[in-house]
């Protein structure tokens, strides 16, 4: 089955402070207040007009900075399913699985396309396709699989331990 999703197109090295500023770090604690920070000094259309299902797409270094949960959480919490980057920090790639939001390296990709385009995602191929291009989405290990299934590592741990 093929979906189709908006793309918001960024380039390289966003860190975690311009995806969510720390300045909020200790002093939003809803989902709602962390979401409407949301790439607040960068894209200040994004935490009003991102849709469930929405996918970012940026350049190299996506997610460099501090460990910072909220930059990964302000975009789950803004329905973002998918980053696909042309590289990312190690700490944000893992972030992401454990968030539930799956993290995808293309190189280049985001020179392609422009915020507002749409690319198709077919699950069954495990493609990504683009108006001129097919993209293969890498499969990861079982175990990471079953994480990014079950909307992230605690809802995972809360299915299987019935907590």
């Amino acid at each position: 089955m093929q979906t189709q999703h908006r793309v918001w197109v960024y380039d390289d090295n966003i860190n975690t402070d311009v995806i969510f500023p720390g300045k909020y770090t200790y002093t939003l604690r809803t989902e709602e207040e962390i979401q409407s920070k949301a790439l607040e000094d960068l894209d200040p259309n994004f935490a009003t007009q991102v849709q469930a299902e929405d996918i970012i797409v940026a350049g190299e270094n996506w997610g460099n900075g501090s460990s910072r949960e909220q930059a990964v959480t302000c975009l789950r919490y803004s329905g973002i399913q998918m980053i696909i980057a042309s590289s990312f920090s190690g700490l944000y790639f893992r972030n992401c699985i454990n968030q539930g939001i799956r993290p995808v390296i293309i190189p280049d990709l985001y020179t392609t396309l422009e915020t507002g385009d749409t690319i198709l995602l077919d699950e069954a191929q495990n493609l990504i396709i683009t108006d001129t291009k097919q993209y293969p989405i890498p499969i990861f290990s079982p175990s990471v699989e079953a994480i990014l299934a079950d909307g992230g590592l605690v809802p995972m741990l809360q299915k299987q331990f019935s907590i």
